[in-house]
């Protein structure tokens, strides 16, 4: 028997659809025997994937680490172990840049399984008890959200994203310049559109991750809308949670749609890994489009592949979140991958959090986050 172990996160969008994979996998070869463990969605975007891969010979991965994936090689770049016609497919199938997200230094160093931006969630039935439109701007979600019933995940690395997407929506990336992180002018003006939208949202909220906010808006009745939190399909299917909620497109900005910070997960093959050929064989199972769409998905995914994403069966039983989502995928911006980068989002965050919380000088918080930034460009190995 052969023993492979790998490493999700602990949510049924990234536990149950893996492990139904693995399971079936065994099925069909039950020569081999795949566990799955889970942790913490923080420490998902936290835990440094060295440790993981001295342990485990799957990862599910957040795809700013590929450029440290490069750097260190700990784990395996695919396109050695996977045929080129298989990459290709998911090349040309990817869901918006997710398969380029795992892509440095001309080596692929994950698969594309699961697919995500934030975008907008509602709970339809409260929005007609209490007359209330969908807003449309951010002006109108400013509007909406002195209600009190708008939630944002609020935690800091939420809240780095949305600094990402408002700067991305008003014209400019960040972390392209070599010694700023945005324009003053941009990166200024997005600070006080969120200190103008933070002031409005609820303390707990700044607690919050994605996760939490649905689970708020579907176990009470407090909550009727989320601007751009990363979305969750589970969400959208009878029978998960006591009230579903429906996922929108987001707001605009001066006409141009929210261009929110892509996220997704990958699977990726470590490269202790000694069981190398069946880890291949299982990474091309769980991504293939007929699993992806089917096993994957029926038991809690949201598949990286775009054929689930058009197919009709996983927009049905979805309320059609797929379909009504794609194009804030299609648009979402690539966050930087360069080695030093999680050093960053590890640290700017908080500071942009506390902004969105008390207000204070956005000239001071903007010179703080070109000051880590560049202390970040410095991140070596060592």
């Amino acid at each position: 028997m052969k023993q492979l172990k790998g490493i999700t996160w602990n949510h049924s969008r990234g536990f149950t659809s893996i492990v139904a994979c693995a399971q079936r996998f065994s099925e069909l070869h039950p020569e081999v025997d795949i566990k799955w463990e889970k942790r913490s969605l923080q420490a998902f975007a936290d835990e440094p994937i060295d440790q993981l891969a001295e342990r485990f010979d799957f990862l599910i991965i957040d795809h700013p680490w590929a450029g440290f994936a490069a750097r260190t090689q700990v784990i395996q770049p695919l396109n050695t172990l996977l045929s080129k016609a298989f990459l290709d497919d998911q090349a040309e199938n990817s869901v918006g840049r997710s398969h380029e997200s795992y892509s440095y230094d001309q080596q692929q160093w994950a698969l594309a399984i699961d697919a995500a931006t934030p975008v907008a969630a509602s709970r339809p039935d409260l929005f007609e008890k209490e007359g209330l439109k969908l807003p449309e701007t951010w002006d109108d979600l400013v509007e909406l959200s002195k209600t009190g019933k708008v939630a944002i995940p609020g935690i800091p690395q939420d809240t780095l994203m949305s600094f990402y997407m408002v700067c991305s929506t008003l014209g400019e990336d960040v972390c392209v310049s070599k010694d700023k992180v945005i324009s003053d002018e941009v990166g200024l003006k997005a600070l006080r559109m969120l200190r103008d939208l933070g002031e409005n949202i609820r303390p707990e909220s700044y607690d919050w991750n994605p996760i939490t906010v649905y689970e708020k808006m579907t176990q009470t009745d407090e909550y009727i809308y989320s601007p751009f939190a990363y979305g969750y399909t589970n969400y959208s299917r009878k029978g998960y949670a006591r009230k579903l909620l429906k996922f929108h497109d987001m707001v605009a900005i001066n006409e141009q749609k929210l261009i929110s910070t892509l996220g997704g997960t990958g699977l990726a093959i470590s490269s202790k890994c000694k069981e190398v050929e069946w880890a291949s064989k299982f990474a091309e199972y769980a991504a293939h489009p007929d699993n992806q769409k089917g096993i994957f998905f029926d038991n809690g995914g949201q598949p990286g592949h775009r054929a689930a994403w058009l197919d009709e069966h996983t927009n049905a039983v979805s309320d059609q979140f797929f379909k009504d989502t794609l194009p804030a995928l299609d648009r979402a911006f690539l966050r930087p991958r360069y080695h030093g980068h999680m050093y960053f989002q590890d640290r700017a965050g908080a500071p942009i959090r506390e902004y969105m919380m008390h207000g204070g000088d956005e000239r001071k918080l903007l010179d703080l986050l070109n000051s880590i930034y560049e202390e970040s460009l410095c991140v070596t190995n060592e």
